[in-house]
């Protein structure tokens, strides 16, 4: 299964400068997904992440992992009516090389437990092919702030 930006906006709350995941490119509901996020000069956080040096801020790439892992507990879980996926948590993260403008971010998911409303997700950053970064992420549902 992939998914287009529509639709992973209509699993997730976030948006423009926040949303952080272009396109879902393989999805199995369960398991697994793998998310793109095409990084460009133009992204808010480099103005100040570091002028003359743009770095993506390691915080930013986790949440991109953890967007993706938002889709996957969303279509796992099913209908939730006005409740959304949660970011809970985040244990051995780690940041193995800088990611800039120009890079694409290839975002690999795997659903490793899913009890009593808790996901639980091993997720790795990769750029052309190596690892940048990684962290297993926790999620649950809540309900949706109102307008």
């Amino acid at each position: 299964m992939t998914l287009e930006i529509l639709d992973i906006m209509k699993l997730l709350p976030h948006r423009y400068p926040f949303l952080l995941v272009d396109r879902i490119v393989d999805l199995e509901p369960g398991k697994c997904a793998v998310g793109i996020k095409n990084v460009t000069i133009n992204e808010p956080f480099f103005q100040g992440h570091y002028p003359g040096h743009p770095i993506m801020p390691g915080v930013l790439i986790i949440e991109a992992m953890a967007q993706v892992g938002g889709a996957v507990a969303a279509l796992t879980a099913g209908d939730k009516g006005d409740q959304v996926p949660y970011f809970t948590g985040i244990n051995k993260a780690r940041f193995r090389r800088p990611v800039g403008p120009g890079d694409v971010l290839r975002l690999q998911l795997d659903l490793i437990s899913s009890r009593r409303g808790l996901y639980i997700f091993d997720g790795k950053a990769y750029v052309d092919g190596n690892l940048v970064a990684e962290a297993e992420l926790k999620a649950v549902f809540a309900p949706r702030a109102q307008d």
